[in-house]
């Protein structure tokens, strides 16, 4: 009998138009990590995982739905480029400047040697920490220096809030809050998001921090 509830039980969305659920692309995501971090890795190349997939890594219950993004100097992207073209990795230049772009399992890679704006360094990577990802280990940019990344990505055209929360609240005690003020304080966006955890008391009032 039809009940009038059309994909309630179906997984499509019930309010009208059909919108089925995404799928769930988390283990080929993480294959495509291992893949190009296992390259990276042999070829001796200084890296670190950046974005949801290094986010998932430090124990935040994250959905993987995107791609995922590693951190490479902009001196090896052509080595890098070549290694993983040898191992059978689709590897493309984008018009921005700033990353290329692989592919593995079905999913995207970026290689990225800029961050917001900001090139990759040495000094950037010798923070990472060294973190099993699906039993894979490899650097994982620190809990502080992620939470960097994505509170430099906010502008007035990107501010999506909500998916960064959830990061922030999960990581709250393994972030260095008044470094992230101090690098902050003159851009209107980031510390929007810093009053926001205040107020939702995700971290200390900065008049009661240290």
């Amino acid at each position: 009998m039809n009940s009038g509830r059309a994909g309630a039980h179906d997984g499509t969305w019930p309010y009208g138009d059909a919108r089925p659920l995404p799928p769930d692309r988390s283990q080929a995501i993480l294959e495509a990590t291992k893949h190009v971090a296992a390259r990276l890795k042999g070829g001796g190349y200084p890296f670190a995982l950046v974005g949801s997939v290094a986010a998932y890594a430090h124990g935040v219950p994250v959905s993987l739905q995107h791609d995922a993004d590693f951190c490479i100097l902009r001196e090896d992207a052509e080595a890098v480029t070549v290694s993983l073209q040898a191992a059978g990795i689709e590897v493309r230049v984008p018009p921005e400047d700033w990353l290329v772009k692989a592919r593995s399992h079905g999913e995207e890679i970026d290689l990225i040697f800029e961050l917001a704006q900001q090139p990759v360094t040495r000094e950037l990577l010798s923070r990472a920490q060294t973190l099993p990802v699906d039993s894979v280990h490899m650097p994982v940019l620190s809990p502080t220096d992620l939470m960097g990344s994505l509170l430099d990505a906010f502008s007035e055209h990107h501010c999506d809030f909500g998916a960064v929360l959830p990061i922030a609240r999960t990581l709250r005690e393994k972030i260095d809050w008044s470094r992230l003020r101090r690098e902050h304080q003159d851009s209107p966006m980031p510390d929007a998001f810093l009053y926001l955890l205040e107020r939702l008391d995700v971290i200390e009032p900065r008049e009661a921090a240290p």
